[in-house]
C-alpha cells in the first residue's frame, strides 16, 4: 500500500504509562503517522465529532481503544462508533487489558476489527504496536473513504 500522507490514528486510553509506551512504538515506525490521544470515552466521541476543542481534529484512520475507560467505557464507543454511518468503516483495535471471554465476544458482536490483550511486559508491548503499524498500515487495504 502506498501512503501519500500521514496516518491519523486515535489512542483512547486512560492509562498514561500505555500512552507513552504506544506513543514511542509509533515513532519508531516507518509509517508517517500523527497519533492523537483522548483520556475517556466522552471524550473519544467529542473528538469524532469533532466539537468543542476538537473542532479541527481530523477522521482517524484507524483507532486504538482500550475497554476500561471513565465516563463512557470503551464497550459504549465501540457500539457508538459501529452504529454511526459516518464512523463505521474506522478501523477499530481494541487495546486492553482484558482477556475475558465475555468482553473479546462482546467486542467482536460490535463489530471490532480486532482485539489485542495488552502484554505487561515493556519490549512485548512496544512489539505488539509496531505490529498493528505493520498489519493495519501497511498490510490491509483501508477502505476508500478513509484513504
Amino acid at each position: 500500500m502506498v501512503i501519500d500522507k500521514p496516518i491519523d490514528i486515535l489512542l483512547v486510553e486512560d492509562n498514561p504509562a500505555d500512552i507513552r509506551l504506544t506513543q514511542e512504538a509509533f515513532k519508531q515506525t516507518a509509517i508517517a503517522n500523527h497519533l492523537h490521544v483522548v483520556r475517556d470515552g466522552a471524550e473519544a466521541v467529542v473528538f469524532l465529532e469533532q466539537t468543542d476543542r476538537f473542532a479541527h481534529a481530523p477522521r482517524p484512520d484507524m483507532i486504538l481503544l482500550d475497554l476500561n475507560l471513565p465516563k463512557k467505557d470503551g464497550r459504549e464507543v465501540l457500539a457508538w462508533i459501529k452504529q454511526s454511518s459516518k464512523f463505521k468503516s474506522i478501523p477499530v483495535v481494541i487495546l486492553t487489558t482484558s482477556k475475558a471471554e465475555e468482553d473479546i465476544a462482546h467486542t467482536y458482536q460490535h463489530h471490532a476489527n480486532c482485539f489485542i490483550t495488552k502484554p505487561v511486559d515493556l519490549d512485548e508491548f512496544l512489539e505488539v504496536v509496531k505490529r498493528i503499524e505493520q498489519f493495519w498500515l501497511t498490510i490491509v487495504q483501508l477502505p476508500p473513504d478513509i484513504r
